[in-house]
């Protein structure tokens, strides 16, 4: 339901919104990355053309010291 004086930016207006949407993609990124680490779950990445698994302790997680 909307919400009067509340202006919805239609589908169009959204999708060029790129600022916005690398954000929120960054931000889903950085949860699912703590998520995995977090559960002792490793996660696969891609470098120099191969798949590689990165431990749960190496996962790096923003605003951490990786000292």
């Amino acid at each position: 339901m909307k919400q009067p004086g509340v202006v919805v930016p239609i589908a169009s207006e959204r999708v060029n919104d790129l600022t916005r949407i690398l954000d929120a993609m960054r931000e889903a990124v950085r949860e699912a990355l703590a998520r995995h680490k977090f559960a002792g779950n490793p996660v696969a990445t891609w470098k120099d053309g191969r798949v590689v698994w990165i431990q749960p302790e190496d996962i790096p997680i923003a605003g951490q010291d990786r000292s």
